[in-house]
């Protein structure tokens, strides 16, 4: 009867395993714009900017990697003449880093 019990109790047990959750459905698909946007963005170099506005950010690696001579050094003239973050990032990052 004990034994009975049990396997009566394991088979109720068995019946409450809980199921992953299905997967996620697929998002739609990105667009030509969107998808050279993002290739543009992971080919850059990387730097722990977190906390300063984008055009800070992208001026801080535009300037440190002008600085490093690297093939990613560039120096977008209209917007450094036109947005004063970005100025600011690319001499902060062209300073900090040609001392290295």
């Amino acid at each position: 009867m004990k034994r009975r019990a049990i396997m009566v109790l394991l088979a109720v047990s068995a019946g409450c395993v809980v199921l992953p959750p299905p997967p996620p459905a697929p998002s739609a698909p990105e667009s030509p714009v969107q998808a050279q946007e993002r290739r543009a963005k992971a080919s850059r170099p990387t730097y722990n900017l977190s906390g300063y506005p984008p055009a800070v950010r992208d001026g801080y690696i535009d300037g440190c990697e002008s600085a490093k001579h690297t093939q990613y050094a560039r120096k977008d003239a209209g917007r450094f003449a036109d947005d004063a973050q970005y100025s600011m990032g690319w001499n902060d990052g062209f300073s900090i880093c040609g001392k290295k």
